[in-house]
């Protein structure tokens, strides 16, 4: 590109977001110091409702669609989102350009310091039906409660006892340096533990198939997050899987092999399966564990 081009990021407007965007930003002006770009803060269906679970009105949808059709219309060059609230089918016109280093990809559930218990009654706060089906099995007498609202409304509801605990994405905490209050515990779940939703941890720039603009993004994309976003974002396509179903899927390189995890609903009850194959040849794991 030469001197002087102006690319035009879109974002949601959170702290998060912004974040999120400006690590992009970062490393494309790191790349390309001769290009300017220029962030534009557009407002999504998500940030406008959140009296209402997400699979009440719309899924994973509601926080691009608005993104989207700024990047159709040309307003916007390339847009940033988490990973994991992208549906698993894209507008044909558009693409997942890039992505960013993926960053840690599990749950956590913060509750106030001597606070969390595992007997009856217990309320953690998350209206995900994947987080609901796999908390269960860790607390078996917990009740869990719907939350919306960005990260740190989320952390003031803990704080104001509206709940025992709540869950959030370790990713997220910690781009925003939010695990440092000493009034509050940080159970870190492993991937055994809590499967992450498909994306957890990645930023994913999306852009329009095709364009110079896209092409360039490549360049600065993380291969492993790419392989392991796109073996996800496969096995969700593959279960038609959004927000309104309980399903987590995560793929981690591990040398030579992948290692996928999976957990869903399968007759009323929690379903994980595990596997491995080599990186380069995916689709065998990803069959197997489909099959399972």
């Amino acid at each position: 590109m030469t001197a002087g081009k102006k690319i035009r990021i879109g974002t949601r407007g959170s702290r998060l977001a912004l974040e999120q965007t400006n690590l992009v930003i970062a490393a494309l002006q790191e790349r390309f110091p001769e290009v300017f770009i220029e962030k534009t803060v557009i407002r999504t269906e998500g940030d406008k409702v959140l009296n209402k679970p997400l699979p009440a009105f719309g899924g994973k949808g509601v926080f691009i669609t608005e993104l989207e059709d700024a990047l159709l219309n040309g307003e916007i060059d390339l847009a940033v989102h988490s990973a994991k609230d992208m549906p698993s089918e894209l507008d044909k016109n558009l693409v997942i350009a890039g992505v960013l280093p993926r960053e840690d990809a599990r749950d956590v559930l913060v509750s106030k310091k001597g606070a969390l218990v595992e007997g009856d009654g217990f309320v953690i706060g998350t209206g995900s039906p994947r987080r609901q089906l796999q908390i269960k099995e860790l607390y078996p007498g917990a009740v869990c409660k719907g939350l919306r609202g960005n990260i740190t409304t989320r952390l003031q509801k803990l704080c104001d006892g509206e709940y025992g605990g709540i869950i959030l994405a370790a990713a997220g905490l910690k781009r925003l340096g939010l695990l440092e209050n000493e009034d509050l515990e940080y159970r870190f779940l492993s991937y055994e533990e809590m499967v992450p939703a498909g994306g957890q941890g990645i930023i994913a720039i999306e852009g329009r198939k095709g364009d110079a603009v896209s092409n360039l993004v490549q360049e600065i994309s993380d291969t492993k997050a790419y392989e392991e976003l796109e073996a996800e974002r496969e096995i969700l396509r593959r279960l038609n899987a959004g927000c309104h179903e309980a399903v987590g899927v995560f793929s981690q390189h591990q040398g030579e092999k992948m290692q996928i995890y999976m957990a869903l609903e399968k007759e009323w009850k929690l379903c994980r399966m595990y596997g491995a194959g080599d990186a380069q040849n995916r689709q065998e794991c990803i069959e197997k564990l489909l099959r399972g």
